[in-house]
């Protein structure tokens, strides 16, 4: 039996419904049982699973022989939810816990790598049978961004000539049922990611081709492209986030081709194109 955590979550979804079509038996683990009724309609056994509830954590791993733990979202929150969920699966006694990190946790220095990489040293220490998916960024990432330029004409950011090696959440997904529903995964880190590392230019130039409508990237530096976040709506503390996340991307720290996705999926991955025109034509 695998249980999935976040398995209402855009990543969790897709991980559920690539272990289905391997025949896995599957319990989906969420904060909300009422979120999950499709889930249990297809015959998924639903558990509440809150991370800041660490008594709901145990009975929903109870008889687990594999647990993926897909990252919280509350960035700062992260790692003490997270270590509620590695005792859990430790009293649990599961065979294997799966934990969705960040691309080259233990040394990047990214601004998300932190809460990923206290996180894996928590898993090392505690014992229990592990495998790190180290995530590179996601193609979908990117969709509202495509759809706004699409008004604007610009896309705004400060990641310079910086690449971005990302992939879809379904890549990364299968990449997952494949890690929870084989063998000899006990241990590994895999570090995944696109096959391509494209820029913002070259998004913006992907954009204009696919769409016809011309659009252009406009680099700033970090401190300008906050404040344009701002200007625009968005929380001054998500966009020093989105900001900073941009002057990673300029340092190279997303940019890894590692090819380790590609092989465990066993095609390539799905690039930028596909989900520039599914953002296009929504």
């Amino acid at each position: 039996m695998i249980v999935v955590t976040g398995a209402t979550g855009k990543l969790g979804r897709l991980v559920v419904n690539a272990l289905l079509e391997r025949g896995a038996e599957v319990v989906a683990a969420v904060r909300d049982p009422g979120r999950a009724r499709d889930l249990a309609d297809r015959g998924v056994e639903v558990r509440e699973a809150d991370y800041d509830r660490p008594g709901t954590l145990g009975p929903a791993f109870d008889g687990a022989g594999q647990v993926l733990l897909i990252s919280g979202s509350e960035v700062g929150r992260r790692v003490p939810q997270h270590w509620a969920a590695v005792d859990a699966a430790k009293t649990a006694g599961v065979r294997l816990l799966a934990y969705t990190s960040v691309l080259h946790a233990d040394t990047s220095t990214a601004v998300v790598a932190p809460e990923h990489r206290a996180t894996e040293e928590y898993v090392r220490a505690s014992g229990v049978p592990f495998a790190f998916l180290r995530n590179g960024w996601y193609n979908e990432n990117y969709e509202a961004v495509v759809r706004e330029s699409l008004t604007t004409g610009v896309i705004p950011g400060a990641a310079h000539d910086g690449r971005v090696a990302s992939a879809a959440r379904a890549d990364y997904a299968e990449a997952a049922a494949v890690v929870l529903t084989g063998e000899g995964h006990e241990g590994a880190v895999h570090e995944l990611s696109g096959d391509v590392a494209w820029t913002m230019a070259e998004l913006a130039a992907l954009v204009t081709e696919v769409s016809g409508t011309e659009v252009v990237y406009h680099d700033m530096e970090a401190v300008q492209y906050a404040r344009t976040l701002v200007g625009g709506g968005v929380p001054e503390v998500v966009a020093r986030t989105v900001a900073r996340m941009d002057t990673d991307i300029a340092e190279g720290l997303l940019a890894d081709v590692t090819g380790e996705l590609a092989r465990l999926i066993g095609r390539p991955t799905t690039p930028m194109r596909e989900t520039v025109l599914a953002a296009v034509k929504r």
